[in-house]
């Protein structure tokens, strides 16, 4: 894996439940305007910078067996797209450019994706960001970011979650669960850790995609990955 101080194009994916802050739900506006100051500090060091988020702090999943997946998914699209508005507003009132993208057409939202519009602007120094999913259910927003994250070639994937790295097992249910620093996307596979989803796993793997994972949550945990004192797990390919 390429240190991450030397990449010059990550894609960071973050968890809709870690901005969400302690009421576990909505947006907790200290939590966002925090992560668009580090954005910032990131960019300015020359990184460029995409990004998708998740849509938990709104919508995980069908609320009873009476809903429909299709429909389920689509409602998580939509949370994701009304995170990706509200995080590219935090980073805008911090002085960066943004642009969100969606596979589907949103009014005058968002604008449709397109490989080639991202990657200028992401040349450009913009923040880009991949809201809606990949725009088809029965896709996470893992699968998308493996998509999005091959498609504009990034160095690597930096996954922040609300926990702070890779498991042999939970640590909120198994209180002797240990941290790898390091572990590969094989060993991901044969063990079944949840890192990010199995269709997402796989395409990282076979498109040589590495990914850094840790703890949003944690004080300057984004700005501390670039500058040596990454406390999360490397999954290498």
């Amino acid at each position: 894996m390429k240190d991450i101080k030397d990449m010059k194009r990550i894609l960071l994916k973050l968890s809709g439940e870690a901005l969400a802050g302690p009421e576990k739900k909505g947006f907790d506006e200290a939590t966002c305007l925090d992560v668009a100051g580090q954005i910032k500090k990131v960019v300015d060091a020359g990184i460029q910078v995409a990004i998708v988020i998740g849509g938990g702090n709104f919508w995980r999943g069908r609320t009873s067996d009476n809903m429909e997946r299709t429909k389920a998914d689509q409602i998580g699209m939509l949370a994701t797209v009304m995170n990706c508005i509200y995080v590219a507003d935090a980073c805008r009132s911090v002085g960066l450019k943004t642009k969100v993208y969606t596979p589907f057409v949103c009014g005058s939202f968002t604008e449709l994706f397109s490989k080639d519009s991202a990657v200028a602007q992401l040349e450009q120094g913009t923040v880009t960001f991949f809201a809606g999913g990949t725009g088809h259910p029965y896709f996470s927003t893992d699968t998308a970011t493996a998509l999005r994250a091959i498609e504009i070639e990034a160095d690597a994937i930096l996954l922040a979650k609300a926990i702070d790295g890779v498991y042999d097992s939970d640590p909120k249910t198994n209180p002797n669960a240990v941290k790898y620093d390091t572990i590969s996307l094989d060993e991901v596979l044969d063990q079944k850790l949840a890192v990010i989803d199995l269709t997402a796993t796989i395409m990282c793997l076979e498109n040589k995609m590495p990914l850094a994972v840790f703890g949003l949550n944690e004080e300057n945990s984004i700005v501390n990955t670039f500058d040596g004192k990454f406390n999360g797990t490397y999954v290498t390919v």
